[in-house]
Formats: C-alpha cells, structure tokens, sequence
C-alpha cells in the first residue's frame, strides 16, 4: 500500500505567501512607515518656546554612542522617510543614535527654508539628546538630499563647530540661482513659487527677498567650514532630465568652500553642465565600489572637502554617505577611503532623494 503523498501547496498560495513575506519586509520601511523601534518627541526650542517633533532612536549601549541627524527634503517633514529607513535601520545595526528633525516642515514658509529658527531647531534637538542620552560629541553626523542637502550645507558653514562628517546628495548650495533655473520652468516652477513665499517676493524685483535668500543659502557661510569633513555628491543627470536641482550648485559649492587653488575653473563647471559630460581638462574618476552601478564620473578632494559627480539623477546613495560618515571624527583630517564596508540586513534599495 503506497503511503499518503501530502498535497501541493497550489501556486496561488505560493503566490501568497511569498507576496505576505515580501510586503511584510517592505512594510517596516515603507514610506511614512516608521518602524516599532523608533519614537516620535516633541522638544522645547530655545528660539521662540515652540514644541517641535522630530523621529528619533536611542541606542541602548551604556557608553557614548555617534549621533545621526538626517534631515528631510524641500517638501518634506520629520516624518518623510524613504533613504531615511536606511539611515534609521544603519543607526539599529550599528548601535547609533538618530533623530530625523521637522526644521519648520517644507520650504514655502518664511520659518522654514534655512531660517534662524530651522537651523536653531536642529541645535536644539542636537542639545535635548545630549542632555538626554551619553552622545559621542567626536561623532555627530549630518546627511541630507535635496533640501536636506541644502540644510546639510548650511548647518556645515553656520555651526562647522559641531560636525565630525556632512554628507550633502543633490544639494542647493545658491537659492537665488535656485529660483532662476526654476523661475520659468514648465515642471519645477512650483519651487521658484515656494522661495518666493520663503522670501516675500519676486527675486527680480524686491531687494529684501534677495537678501533673504543670500541669508539662507549655504554659499553665503561656507567658507567658515573649511576643516569640517564634508562629501557633497550629485548626479550629472540632475538639471536636465534627471532632477530640478543642476549639479552645478554642487561644484560651486565646493568651489566656496576649499581655498583658490584647489577651484574648479567657472568655465570647466559651465561646459560640464551644458554638455553633461567630462570636459577633457578634468580627469576621469576612480571606480569606487561604494557607487555601486552609478559609476563616478568626477572627483576631486581637499584634506576636508570632496564632490563626487556620478551617473545618476536627483538622488542619494546612503549606502556610500553612511560607510563614508562612520570613518570621520571632529577635528581630524577626512578618511576618504573606508577601511571597511557595511551592508546593511535590509534596505528598501531606493535612494529617490524626494523633493
């Protein structure tokens, strides 16, 4: 007598089980989905009294830990996420800190867009979790993309006394610039429309609008972090077809920052916008294999200071930022080359910086 064949489990439950598997897996970094082990807190600001939130983890070791900051993008809030899960699942893994600030919310308010109370916000929130939690003050972190790129920037020249490493993606370093390359824009024009609600009015025309936005764009203060660590990168398709922000806010931005000698000449920057590739007078740079498939293009560093140009579009690699952010110290010379490289468990393997 032939024994009992236990029954086929049916494709269509296959099907199912491997769908409830994989969209459980994707839930816990799914878009503003933020996982179990983070919170939610509400802090008092020294600016103006007010209760801003922000997403945070505390990492349950009794010795100092590093502190992230991520910030979200132009659009977005504290509870944005996306690269962000990365970031927070980075902090799980690593046993890190980590807070995600709100900073005003999205820049079309005058208390948002790089204003004194935004930039006080994320002092503050530094401050509560020092007070709050035993912080290795030698490893505070910043990374951001897009507007977060731009706040990262900022932060960078208006506070360089903080950061032991900044890691900018797709950065607006100019929001004048900005607002030109926008003003008339069929696709990105809303973005000229949100600065001139930051700046109350039309750049063109109104002399305290340009002087709001020179205020609250990082070129005005990056001088002042020359001997911070910090690694701006940006895709060569962004400003045409790959994005609303031309990476050449990028190169001018470390243009600002690094002494005369080590500047990319103006005129190199323009050709390399305007035909988006190489210009033979700058050379080709090394693989690096945290770029992944977006191959680098061009690269150029400083003791403190790099820009990476890659192929790519309006968008953040936080594999390369997070395993280039946990080499740095403060006060020390940048260590561009990891000796190491994490992957993380899980990852949502989308780096859309969102805007």
């Amino acid at each position: 007598m032939h024994g009992i064949k236990k029954p086929k489990a049916s494709n269509f439950m296959r099907i199912f089980y491997t769908f409830t598997i994989l969209f459980f897996s994707y839930s816990i970094l799914a878009k503003n989905n933020w996982p179990d082990y983070s919170k939610e807190i509400k802090y008092k600001t020294s600016i103006d009294s007010t209760y801003q939130a922000m997403m945070s983890f505390v990492s349950p070791s009794d010795k100092k830990r590093p502190l992230l900051i991520a910030l979200h993008s132009w659009s977005g809030t504290y509870t944005q996420t996306g690269w962000q899960n990365d970031a927070l699942q980075w902090c799980l893994e690593n046993n890190w800190h980590f807070i995600h600030p709100h900073f005003r919310g999205p820049n079309w308010t005058k208390d948002a867009c790089g204003s004194d109370k935004a930039v006080q916000d994320i002092i503050d929130a530094i401050n509560y979790m020092k007070q709050n939690h035993k912080i290795d003050t030698q490893r505070i972190y910043l990374m951001g993309s897009s507007g977060g790129g731009h706040m990262a920037l900022l932060m960078a020249g208006r506070h360089p006394e903080i950061w032991a490493g900044v890691s900018a993606w797709v950065p607006i370093s100019d929001i004048y610039s900005w607002w030109q390359e926008n003003d008339k824009h069929k696709k990105y024009k809303k973005y000229a429309r949100h600065i001139e609600k930051v700046v109350g009015g039309r750049l063109d025309q109104n002399k305290f609008a340009r002087e709001q936005a020179q205020l609250r764009s990082p070129n005005k203060f990056l001088s002042a972090a020359q001997k911070v660590n910090i690694d701006i990168s940006a895709g060569i398709y962004d400003g045409h077809k790959g994005g609303s922000v031309a990476f050449t806010h990028s190169l001018k931005a470390f243009n600002t920052i690094v002494s005369e000698k080590d500047r990319i000449p103006k005129k190199l920057i323009n050709t390399f916008y305007k035909k988006q590739s190489l210009p033979s007078e700058l050379p080709q740079a090394s693989k690096d294999p945290l770029y992944q498939k977006k191959e680098l293009i061009f690269r150029k560093q400083t003791q403190h200071t790099r820009v990476n140009i890659f192929k790519g579009g309006h968008e953040i690699i936080s594999h390369a930022a997070l395993n280039w952010l946990k080499e740095q110290k403060k006060g020390k010379p940048a260590i561009w080359i990891p000796s190491s490289i994490y992957t993380l468990s899980q990852s949502i393997n989308k780096h859309k910086s969102g805007l």
